[in-house]
């Protein structure tokens, strides 16, 4: 069964003194679940396009197929604090469903307490909101949309970098604050042709935003843990750098594509930011928490980066006196590279996908597991 606990995991676990130890009956018994979602409430925007799922009004337009089959659905956006909505349905819930857009942060307490759970849903890309070895070790699968925002991410990570590259927020704010001052905006506005641009990650957001950038003449670098087929490396007329700091040290901008985990957490603090070449532009739409947040800070203040933008914060939503929201020349929004309604669709479907199987016992797509059979995926490990 797909969503069954193995026992091989809970020996291993019980085995290790030192890993985090829950113990369950190891079942995927059949009737009803109780299915708990966490999304972002869109008040009157919800009402203003149908195929607006990814809301807690509309829930990924699921309700009425889960309830039709005898199963209990409660949807929040009540998710922090321990009086919080998704803390009352924690003891016996069986699924949690969570966005990256407002993550469900699933800690090792929460696992601990959580004595029906069975299967952690991502409806999205990213599932860092979960303590990836706690869910291992508790024998829980935690599962993905793999793919599914992959074009959206990459297309606002084009938009961002030609923003940054373009000076283009200043010209905007002048037209709102009735200005006009050209030279105000030139003395740092440049072109995208020939600049070199380098992909920390290249998955398949990465991978595609290089795709994207073939046409614009750049000099095009990536670093990941695995090199490109080298067919598709001349098709897309990337180079892959072994050496992160030796890429970095080329690039006049910085794409951050690698997923959050404790080997990425803070990567990008003081020393590393130093290593950059000055004026450096970055665009991170991966996690916040991949940079040390105040490194960027004073980064931004003295020019060292010339432009920071992305849609990621640590953590989320973002409190009103995050200092990304001061800095000078960001470009910062809230997460919503991913939501597109075109994304939405897509990831709605994908987790519809996955809960009907679940119900039914079969395997999800190999691609979409991060944790199965208290291993966790590769690019977590």
């Amino acid at each position: 069964m797909a969503m069954r606990r193995v026992a091989s995991t809970a020996a291993r676990a019980i085995a290790s003194p030192s890993s985090l130890v829950f113990t369950r009956e190891l079942q995927a018994s059949p009737g009803p679940k109780k299915i708990v979602g966490v999304f972002y409430k869109a008040n009157q925007y919800a009402e203003m396009n149908p195929n607006f799922l990814g809301c807690a009004e509309n829930a990924l337009g699921i309700r009425e197929w889960l309830e039709s089959k005898g199963h209990q659905y409660i949807v929040t956006p009540d998710k922090e604090g321990p009086d919080c909505e998704l803390e009352k349905h924690i003891p016996d819930l069986h699924v949690l469903i969570s966005t990256p857009f407002h993550p469900a942060y699933v800690t090792a307490e929460r696992i601990k307490k959580a004595k029906n759970l069975q299967l952690l849903l991502t409806a999205g890309i990213g599932s860092d909101h979960v303590d990836l070895k706690a869910a291992a070790a508790a024998g829980l699968t935690v599962a993905e949309v793999t793919g599914s925002n992959t074009v959206s991410v990459a297309e606002d990570e084009l938009m961002r970098i030609l923003i940054l590259v373009r000076n283009f927020l200043p010209g905007h704010h002048q037209v709102i604050n009735g200005e006009w001052n050209v030279a105000a905006i030139a003395h740092r506005a440049y072109d995208l042709e020939g600049k070199t641009v380098g992909t920390v990650g290249a998955g398949r957001i990465g991978r595609l935003l290089l795709q994207r950038l073939k046409p614009f003449n750049c000099n095009l670098l990536y670093h990941d843990r695995l090199k490109m087929d080298s067919e598709l490396e001349n098709q897309i007329g990337a180079k892959f750098e072994e050496d992160l700091d030796k890429m970095l040290s080329k690039c006049d901008i910085v794409v951050i594509n690698t997923p959050l985990t404790e080997k990425t957490k803070g990567m990008f603090n003081k020393e590393r930011i130093a290593k950059l070449k000055k004026g450096v532009l970055i665009v991170n739409n991966a996690r916040g928490a991949i940079m040390d947040t105040q490194a960027v800070v004073d980064a931004c203040n003295s020019g060292h980066i010339a432009g920071y933008s992305g849609d990621v914060w640590y953590p989320q939503p973002a409190p009103k006196d995050h200092p990304w929201r001061y800095m000078p020349n960001q470009a910062m929004t809230p997460h919503i590279s991913g939501t597109t309604i075109d994304a939405q669709l897509r990831y709605a479907a994908g987790t519809k996908d996955m809960l009907d199987r679940y119900f039914k016992g079969e395997d999800f797509p190999a691609e979409n597991y991060i944790v199965k059979d208290g291993e966790l995926a590769p690019q977590y490990r």
